[in-house]
């Protein structure tokens, strides 16, 4: 840690880089902001909290199996479940649109849910040799299915989203179908003449 400009070391395959102190996301998270400026736009939370869940599950499943150590295992989980319920949205700082199949997001958020554990665990962010984002948050998984599964359980989030607004709409048109029920209608229906 680099006391005198409130930075931390961390180090990727690429090279050191300086990383907010105070920062839940790492050098990878960074190095994909930078890569993939595309739009400004967040991720849905949706996805965030679909991501947290899996992240979640994957700890527990890992414990159970003995993967995981009891106690860093039940960090990743709280963590996982603090990002699920809205705690450090901030800390996910991927563009909506990146290249690379859904890798950005899910080393954003193994990057988050590590440092909050070793937070937990007493240690402070960015010692990857206590918990790692990649060797114990990310373990026994891969981008290619955690993706996919966190797009389809983020669809069904949004399904009540969606059918909320259905249900607005449903309404409005009531509404309005009322209000103009006294006005009269042509017994023809008005198409457009062609012309000649």
């Amino acid at each position: 840690m680099n006391d005198a400009s409130s930075t931390r070391t961390e180090r990727d395959s690429l090279g050191p880089r300086e990383i907010p102190a105070q920062a839940y996301w790492g050098v990878q998270t960074l190095r994909a902001v930078e890569n993939f400026p595309v739009s400004g736009l967040p991720l849905s939370p949706h996805l965030v909290r679909a991501y947290a869940l899996i992240k979640e599950a994957c700890a527990a499943a890992n414990r159970q199996l003995g993967e995981l150590d009891d106690r860093r295992a039940r960090a990743i989980e709280q963590a996982a479940r603090e990002l699920a319920q809205g705690q450090w949205r901030s800390e996910i700082r991927v563009d909506v649109f990146q290249a690379g199949a859904g890798t950005s997001t899910n080393m954003n958020v193994n990057e988050v849910l590590a440092n909050r554990a070793l937070e937990i665990l007493g240690h402070p962010r960015g010692d990857y040799q206590e918990l790692s984002p990649n060797d114990q948050v990310n373990r026994g998984q891969s981008t290619n299915d955690t993706f996919p599964t966190a797009l389809n359980l983020a669809i069904l989030f949004a399904l009540s989203d969606l059918e909320r607004a259905v249900n607005v709409l449903a309404s409005a048109l009531e509404d309005r179908g009322r209000a103009f029920a006294s006005v009269p209608k042509p017994a023809v229906p008005i198409s457009r003449t062609p012309c000649p």
